[in-house]
């Protein structure tokens, strides 16, 4: 495509004349350098498995037609080392769409160069397809990708959503070498920018550029600021366990529209970041407000029995219980129209709908709750600074009762009253007071998470042990299984834990209180060890069962994120060996404990030998939830020990 040279080359002359080309990197379209094609790895990190060596963005308001468009340019070149560790042949541009409109992808063109052969992607290797998130995404499968393939492409996107500017990553799961984004916003359109991530920019320059926008109707807005930012040498983001979203730390920057002309003559704008006084207008006013005003019907459908308990308490549980049970959640976190009667008398709803309904629930009940937005973990933290409503998509109530708060979801059947999803848990959320004022209420986790064991086993005549074991999971641990089984079956969730692993047999598993989700989900079952034989050497592992983390989650040698383990738990295994008249202890692990800096958590074991008879007693507690890089070399050295405690500390028996 001509065109697109021609593009690229005039915007580069443009970018120049303006006086941005003093560190910019330069790269024409179809035509890669030497230096690209004798690139053999990245020397900053020669574990990448490609490295990205030139990308630009450019977004700027055009006139199209009779319309004023959002158009967003894109330049991307990559160099590929090892084309089997990821699926770099197909590469993905998210398209935002609604009901009556979509984005329109325009004058692409993609490559596959190996040397001298240079193989264009055809029309066929390009299609649409949909995405829950954005509404489309366009696909590209470029062909004959292999090591040492470099692949590019260049694509200009059309949007009619003049708010969805969104941003530039210039930090990604690969390496880049150079990042460039350009932006030109015409004044009377403004928007809020942010930086997030750690790397800073290279390059941060504005120029104004005048009469930048012209319409059909020859209505001139007279300037733009024309802004380039740059990062060069940018590593790659490598996820970590246990952290919240990459969406909070990946190097970016993101913009929040504060105000649009409207397309009503080009002479009325629309607001959109405002004070929360002025949300909390618009969410009593609009449909989120209106659906909180059916308390009425929700009284005449709530059953006798729960509005007239007398203690609070009890009546705010049952009536969580009936929400809960009375509804299926249809999967979504929102929906176009929300309406809470309709989704009674069709017992399913989005969670606005389940959530909503709770609220006018107890509020029939003369129960104070409000609605509490938030962002649920994996869509990354609310802005703190302004109010951006796109930024929440959850929606919980907070239930105020004897000076307590309780935080509330019915959307799920297994979850306890008082325990909200594991999604949920992201540090704050903001609660609807529409006669006081919103405000900011910390998201706090149920806090009583406990996986306790007690197992109890003799040793045989044929030298192996048999007994049984009995397991109560609490909280959050209860929910996970319990989640578990409600998405397996009770038949495939137990013949996953009777399953036979080295040296170890499970029959006869049971469950108890399975559906009375108030109580700790209870499993017991029988147990059979085969003990290893090394010479004259008796080998007993003492902790036998599955246990709750088995393997220490911290690897890497340093940690660049905070650590978010979602809710503090407790895991404490009883175990009790009679050796009969079979064995007699040659070897018993020492009883050693770790901490945790101030009362962060401990871990502790302890073996006692009396007669024939061998008492353990394994602790671990992590009484905090949240931690600082600086703890990850403190939380590795005690998640190590407490894997070597469990799974690498043997009893060395001797044969009698």
């Amino acid at each position: 495509m001509i065109f697109f040279r021609i593009a690229v080359l005039t915007l580069f002359l443009t970018i120049t004349h303006l006086g941005f080309s003093q560190e910019r990197l330069e790269a024409k379209f179809g035509e890669p350098s030497k230096s690209d094609f004798a690139l053999k790895m990245y020397e900053k990190d020669t574990t990448a498995a490609a490295v990205v060596l030139y990308e630009q963005g450019y977004y700027y308001y055009d006139a199209v037609g009779d319309h004023i468009k959002l158009i967003k340019e894109v330049h991307r070149k990559i160099k590929i080392f090892d084309s089997k560790s990821y699926d770099f042949g197909t590469q993905e541009i998210p398209l935002y769409s609604s009901d009556e409109d979509s984005e329109k992808v325009k004058n692409f063109m993609a490559w596959t160069y190996n040397g001298n052969i240079k193989t264009k992607v055809s029309s066929d290797a390009v299609f649409i397809t949909s995405d829950p998130e954005f509404g489309k995404v366009f696909k590209i499968i470029f062909p004959n990708v292999t090591n040492g393939s470099i692949i590019e492409y260049v694509y200009k996107i059309e949007s009619p959503f003049l708010f969805n500017f969104y941003g530039w990553h210039f930090q990604g799961m690969l390496p880049k070498i150079y990042s460039e984004f350009l932006f030109k916003i015409p004044l009377k359109f403004q928007f809020n920018k942010v930086l997030y991530g750690k790397q800073s920019l290279d390059l941060n320059i504005s120029q104004v550029v005048k009469d930048c926008l012209q319409t059909n109707s020859n209505t001139w807005i007279a300037a733009c600021p024309m802004t380039l930012y740059a990062m060069m040498d940018v590593p790659a983001f490598h996820e970590e366990d246990y952290m919240l979203s990459t969406k909070n730390y990946v190097s970016r920057i993101e913009f929040e529209p504060k105000e649009l002309l409207t397309p009503s003559g080009w002479s009325r704008s629309k607001k959109f970041a405002k004070e929360w006084k002025d949300v909390d207008k618009f969410i009593k006013k609009g449909e989120m407000g209106s659906q909180l005003k059916n308390a009425d019907y929700f009284k005449k459908n709530l059953p006798d029995s729960i509005l007239t308990k007398t203690n609070d308490l009890e009546k705010a549980k049952a009536i969580y219980s009936f929400i809960q049970n009375h509804y299926t959640w249809d999967g979504t976190f929102y929906s176009s129209e929300t309406e809470v009667k309709d989704a009674y008398d069709e017992k399913i709803g989005s969670v606005p709908e389940i959530n909503l309904s709770l609220i006018n629930a107890f509020e029939a009940a003369n129960l104070d709750a409000k609605l509490m937005l938030l962002s649920t973990r994996e869509n990354g933290l609310p802005t703190a600074l302004y109010p951006v409503m796109t930024k929440f998509n959850y929606t919980i109530a907070v239930l105020k009762l004897d000076g307590e708060k309780y935080l509330l979801d019915a959307t799920n059947k297994q979850s306890p009253f008082g325990i909200i999803p594991f999604r949920a848990l992201n540090v704050q959320g903001r609660v609807m007071d529409f006669k006081k004022g919103s405000y900011w209420m910390p998201i706090e986790p149920f806090k009583k998470n406990v996986h306790f064991v007690n197992a109890k086993i003799t040793a045989n005549e044929n030298g192996s042990f048999s007994g049984i074991v009995d397991q109560a999971n609490y909280g959050y641990i209860g929910l996970e299984k319990r989640n578990a089984i409600a998405e397996e079956t009770f038949q495939e969730y137990r013949k996953t834990q009777e399953n036979k692993i080295a040296g170890i047999e499970v029959e006869n598993f049971q469950i108890e209180e399975l559906n009375n989700i108030e109580k700790p989900l209870k499993e017991n079952y029988e147990v059979t060890v085969e003990p290893e034989i090394v010479g004259d050497k008796v080998i007993l592992y003492p902790f036998f069962n599955k246990t709750y983390i088995s393997e220490n989650p911290f690897k890497m040698e340093e940690r660049s994120y905070p650590m978010d383990f979602g809710f503090p738990f407790t895991n404490t295994y009883l175990v009790s060996i009679d050796l009969g008249e079979e064995y007699q202890v040659e070897h018993l692990p020492s009883s050693r404990s770790i901490k945790l800096q101030g009362d962060d958590g401990e871990c502790s074991v302890t073996y006692i030998a009396d007669g024939n008879k061998v008492n353990i007693r394994f602790n671990m507690k992590l009484n905090s939830y949240r931690y600082a890089p600086e703890a990850y070399p403190a939380l590795k050295e005690f998640f190590g020990t407490m894997v070597t405690m469990l799974k690498d500390e043997p009893i060395i028996l001797k044969k009698i």
